[in-house]
């Protein structure tokens, strides 16, 4: 089964390495992926790495260009180019856009044109605030249909007391069982 897939990524610059990690074993397990970065994502050098060797790693994997803009992400529901739409890492700011409705990002707009055609969409988080601020965002996007979650814990319960971050070598299971309609339990580990 040829799964086509759309991999947007946001700019939680400290869990790049770990989600690109995952996203190499899912290329190498066949899945046909297409990686979609975050203006951010793209553009933003940090004490993590530098932005173009982010998105070289990103585009030799994939073996495609990433969609960085609104019009190269616009067509994604319309011509149903992927059978899941992978927003990771999810920051506390895209959480929000989603919530909220707003599509003025490369991921809203991928996800809002996914959603279009009720495809799912799975968000693996990575926000410092997801028991305070993003926690009400996060409740809303869970009633929500077609929105799935990577199962997420707390990350260093004792500094950041508030921070959780997805178990990003889950995302392959999430994406098969939001494929077939189903939220993997449990979402909070």
């Amino acid at each position: 089964m040829n799964r086509r897939i759309g991999f947007a990524l946001c700019g939680s610059y400290c869990t790049l390495a770990r989600t690109i990690t995952v996203l190499e074993r899912m290329v190498q397990a066949g899945w046909d992926i297409t990686p979609i970065v975050s203006e951010n994502m793209a553009t933003k050098d940090t004490r993590f790495g530098k932005a173009q060797d982010f998105i070289d790693q990103i585009e030799d994997l994939c073996g495609c260009p990433a969609l960085r803009t609104l019009q190269d992400v616009e067509p994604i529901g319309p011509k149903e180019w992927f059978d899941a739409l992978v927003i990771a890492p999810c920051t506390g700011s895209t959480l929000a856009r989603l919530a909220y409705g707003l599509s003025d990002t490369p991921q809203t707009l991928a996800a809002k044109s996914q959603l279009r055609v009720e495809r799912p969409v799975v968000l693996a988080v990575s926000t410092n605030d997801a028991l305070s601020a993003s926690a009400e965002n996060i409740g809303k996007l869970l009633n929500r249909k077609h929105y799935y979650f990577v199962p997420m814990r707390q990350d260093a319960p004792q500094t950041k007391p508030r921070s959780m971050v997805a178990v990003l070598e889950n995302i392959p299971e999430t994406v098969e069982a939001a494929m077939n309609g189903r939220q993997i339990q449990p979402i909070l580990l």
